[in-house]
């Protein structure tokens, strides 16, 4: 199992050696619990922290063991980004993670992570993202590697170092729309599990992307097979899965809040996950008063996401938080805060 203590189960058991689900009495339960409790660990599920402070904090410490979280959100606002930096924190830790992606490849990935990375060291002065996008694309008139190719670009090989001090905890998969099933999301977890010694953290961008072999035609009825399955793998594998849900075209109207009810594809999206998030953009969502009254509010909005925690099914929810977009280096600032402007469901659009 992996270094981190946060995500190890007692046993260090990897996923081709959990064993196949039976009944079990309650007093078996009780007594394993207590075993477990007098050696000085813990009886319930592990907790991977998401590395966002404020978010952790109402999560109880974080994402757990067996629990299936969906994030929402407008396309293009940084959905990609939030998860991505999620399961960043988790390897950096010493984790390990499986990141499947149906939309981006894995240079794209590599650059985020740089950019990000950069931002970490040396914050707004880091080397940009498009700065990185040349030096991999050997379009930036230079020879060598991708570090020296960024030697002169401030925090470049300081972010390909870091980047590299992880790299091998982080398993990333190109996925197929048409063949990578939740069968097959399983299959790369064994693979990561076996390579590795370690189940991983698991990030699938996007769910309704997930092929359904053999499915219905209807969207619906595919969303609910992928969204249960996944629910069920992440209990049988006992850690955290995260989905990102693309939403309905009435759900992407400027100055209406996404909420879950525009998630796109099945019911069943409110019902099987444990944790929802999305994702709204403060100067669509906040209330018109605060634009009114005072003008220069509205560049600032714009700077900031609004994070809901919808559901939390280990406790509190309809939480709203904000963090601060720094999407030049592919990050949001992790140091967020509970908004305390008033939110609207939906207003009259200001310019």
């Amino acid at each position: 199992m992996s270094a981190d203590p946060e995500a190890r189960e007692e046993g260090g058991a990897t996923m081709s050696e959990v064993p196949r689900p039976v009944s079990r009495p309650l007093s078996a339960v009780l007594a394993e619990a207590d075993a477990k409790l007098r050696r000085g660990d813990s009886a319930a599920g592990r907790v991977w922290a998401t590395g966002f402070r404020p978010l952790d904090a109402y999560l109880s410490g974080g994402l757990r063991s067996g629990e299936l979280t969906l994030v929402g959100g407008p396309q293009g606002f940084g959905k990609t980004t939030f998860v991505l930096q999620v399961l960043r924190n988790v390897v950096e830790r010493g984790g390990h993670g499986l990141y499947l992606s149906y939309e981006h490849d894995h240079h794209t990935v590599l650059e985020r992570l740089i950019a990000l990375e950069a931002g970490l060291i040396l914050g707004a002065a880091a080397v940009t993202q498009r700065r990185i996008r040349e030096a991999l694309e050997a379009l930036d008139g230079r020879d060598g590697t991708l570090a020296q190719r960024l030697a002169d670009s401030p925090a470049g090989p300081e972010a390909v170092a870091k980047v590299e001090s992880y790299a091998d905890r982080l398993f990333f998969h190109r996925a197929n729309s048409t063949q990578t099933d939740v069968a097959a999301v399983r299959d790369q977890m064994h693979q990561v599990a076996e390579a590795s010694g370690d189940v991983p953290f698991v990030v699938v961008d996007y769910l309704q992307k997930v092929a359904v072999p053999g499915g219905s035609d209807r969207e619906e009825e595919r969303v609910t097979v992928v969204v249960e399955g996944l629910k069920d793998l992440s209990l049988d594998a006992k850690v955290p899965i995260v989905a990102i849900v693309a939403a309905e075209r009435s759900g992407l109207v400027v100055g209406k809040r996404l909420r879950v009810h525009d998630l796109r594809g099945s019911t069943a999206l409110a019902y099987e996950p444990d944790v929802i998030l999305l994702l709204n953009d403060k100067y669509d969502v906040v209330a018109r008063h605060h634009l009114v009254y005072d003008l220069g509010n509205a560049d600032r909005f714009r700077s900031w996401a609004v994070l809901t925690i919808e559901k939390n099914r280990s406790g509190l929810d309809r939480i709203d938080l904000e963090f601060r977009k720094l999407f030049d280096q592919s990050r949001f600032d992790t140091d967020g805060q509970t908004v305390s402007e008033q939110l609207v469901d939906e207003r009259v659009f200001l310019q």
